[in-house]
C-alpha cells in the first residue's frame, strides 16, 4: 500500500534540503530542478507525490513509464517526464511519444533514431548528453574526450536540442570531482543543463552546478524488486 502521507513528507524534507544546499552555494532555488524519480514504484505513490504538488519525475524504462504515465498525465496535462535510463532504438517511437526529455543520449545511432522519430511526430524534445565521467566499462555514456565532438555533432547534424548533460558517478568513490568534470565539460560547450546527483549525493551535486537532481528513493523510499 502506497503511503501517501510519507511520500508528501519525504517531498517536503528534500526540497527543504535543496533549498538549504543552494543558499550553501549561493544559488537560486529556482536554478535547481527535483526529478523524483519513480522506477518500480506504483502509479499511485506518482499519484501521491502529484497530490503534494510535484510535476517532474524521472522514468528508467519506456514499457514500465506507458504503464504508469498516461493516465497520470490526463488528469495533470503540466507534468514533465524524463526517462533516465538507457534507450534502445526499437523504442525511440514509444519514448518519443511519452517523454518531455531524453537524458540518455549516448550514441550516434540514438541521435540519429531520436532526431528522425522527432520529426515524425513533430515533437521537439530536450535531450541531455550522457557522459561516462568514471570511464566505467560496465556504463553506458560518451567518454569525456568525445563528449565536445558528439555534443556538435547532435546539435549540427541531426539538430537535436541538447540542454546539457548527464552523469552518474562511479559508486563507492566521492562523486565530486566527477561532478565537476561534467561541469567543465558543459562550460566549454555553452551548456546550462546539468543532471547529476541522486538521492545520496544531490547536495553535493547542487554545490557544483547541478540544474536537475534525480531523487528516488529518498521521496518514494526502497525501490520495488522488479
Amino acid at each position: 500500500m502506497t503511503d501517501a502521507a510519507a511520500i508528501a513528507e519525504n517531498l517536503a524534507a528534500i526540497r527543504s534540503r535543496i533549498a538549504a544546499a543552494c543558499s550553501a552555494a549561493m544559488r537560486d532555488l529556482e536554478s535547481v530542478t527535483l526529478v523524483a524519480v519513480s522506477k518500480t514504484h506504483p502509479a499511485e505513490a506518482v499519484a501521491a507525490a502529484l497530490a503534494a504538488g510535484h510535476r517532474v519525475f524521472g522514468e528508467n524504462r519506456v514499457q514500465e513509464a506507458q504503464a504508469k504515465y498516461p493516465a497520470l498525465r490526463a488528469h495533470h496535462p503540466d507534468l514533465r517526464l524524463h526517462l533516465i535510463g538507457p534507450l534502445q532504438t526499437n523504442k525511440v517511437k514509444e519514448a518519443v511519444a511519452l517523454f518531455d526529455v531524453i537524458e540518455t543520449v549516448d550514441r550516434p545511432r540514438l541521435a540519429e533514431a531520436l532526431a528522425k522519430e522527432m520529426a515524425r511526430q513533430n515533437r521537439s524534445l530536450d535531450c541531455f548528453i550522457e557522459v561516462n565521467v568514471g570511464a566505467e566499462a560496465q556504463k553506458a555514456g560518451i567518454a569525456p574526450n568525445d563528449a565536445a565532438d558528439f555534443i556538435a555533432e547532435c546539435r549540427s547534424r541531426w539538430k537535436l536540442r541538447v540542454g546539457g548533460l548527464m552523469c552518474i558517478p562511479p559508486e563507492g568513490q566521492d562523486p565530486v570531482p566527477f561532478f565537476m568534470k561534467l561541469a567543465d565539460i558543459a562550460a566549454q560547450n555553452g551548456l546550462k543543463g546539468l543532471s547529476m546527483g541522486m538521492s545520496a549525493d544531490f547536495e553535493a551535486a547542487i554545490a557544483c552546478g547541478a540544474s536537475h537532481v534525480r531523487v528516488g528513493t529518498a521521496i518514494f523510499g526502497a525501490r520495488n524488486p522488479v
